[in-house]
């Protein structure tokens, strides 16, 4: 089966950058579209990013537009991530699916990476 594994995370001041990353195990990311979700405690898994298979439609949720912004390459998925702020602190995690578009309930998750973001 697709395991995927999120890379990237970390400590960062307000106002920095963070750039996570997703691989998916046996499995070049060519073949997934994929997307980004985060979770804080307590909390519902937010949406985040998605991107198609072929990596040439994109779509950002309203909170992050502008802010981040989901790539993919043959090897990875991205999640660019700027002007952080505190409430982005959460755990990050990178979804897959098989279809052209990724489907709202992805089968495949990472295991997930934590950004902490300081005021």
């Amino acid at each position: 089966q697709v395991q995927l594994v999120e890379s990237g995370g970390g400590l960062v001041q307000a106002g920095g950058s963070l750039r996570l990353s997703c691989a998916a195990s046996g499995r070049a990311f060519t073949s997934y579209s994929g997307g980004w979700f985060r979770q804080v405690p307590g909390k519902e898994r937010e949406f985040l990013a998605s991107i198609n298979r072929n990596g040439d439609l994109t779509s950002h949720a309203t909170s992050v537009k502008g802010r981040f912004t989901i790539s993919k390459d043959n090897a990875k998925m991205y999640l660019q991530m700027d002007s952080l702020k505190p409430e982005d602190t959460a755990t990050y995690y990178c979804a897959a699916d098989t279809l052209q578009v990724m489907n709202i309930r992805p089968p495949y998750w990472g295991q997930g990476t934590q950004v902490t973001v300081s005021s």
